[in-house]
């Protein structure tokens, strides 16, 4: 996937939101960490790190240096603990666009209620128009009205 052309304008409630969230640590560092969580290092990195826990606890580097036997219940455990904080993570992620699409929403209806005022006024000047039109009509003669 591309990156947005540097042209490319962020919404306006986005960048609200943006700012807002910015101004909060803990909201800084669960983005940090959601990035990196959501990411292919990470992949990567628990890839290596699997690899080299097994490969230490199966004894492929001298026995001195086993630490968590078969079946790895200290690997287990960590791996545990990482997914009770990544579940966290990720509910944070869809509470943030759940965020992001309330900010879209609300702006959406703004302008939406903006449009409806103007048509309103739109329309009135219509009317207007219209009548002076009749009004033109009956003072110039044209006592024919077209439908």
């Amino acid at each position: 996937m591309s990156s947005p052309s540097p042209d490319r304008r962020t919404h306006p409630a986005l960048e609200r939101h943006a700012a807002v969230r910015s101004e909060s640590l803990q909201n800084r560092i669960a983005d940090v960490i959601t990035r990196f969580a959501g990411s292919m290092i990470f992949v990567y990195v628990h890839i290596v790190w699997f690899t080299a826990w097994i490969a230490i606890n199966q004894g492929w580097f001298g026995r001195d240096l086993v630490f968590d036997r078969f079946p790895f219940g200290l690997l287990t455990m960590i791996v545990s603990l990482e997914a009770i904080f990544l579940s966290t993570f990720v509910m944070i992620s869809q509470n943030r666009a759940d965020e992001k699409r309330e900010a879209l929403a609300v702006h959406q209806w703004e302008l939406v209620q903006k449009e409806d005022t103007q048509n309103e006024e739109l329309l009135a000047i219509s009317r207007q128009i219209l009548e002076l039109t009749k009004q033109v009509h009956q003072m110039t003669g044209g006592s024919k009205e077209q439908t």
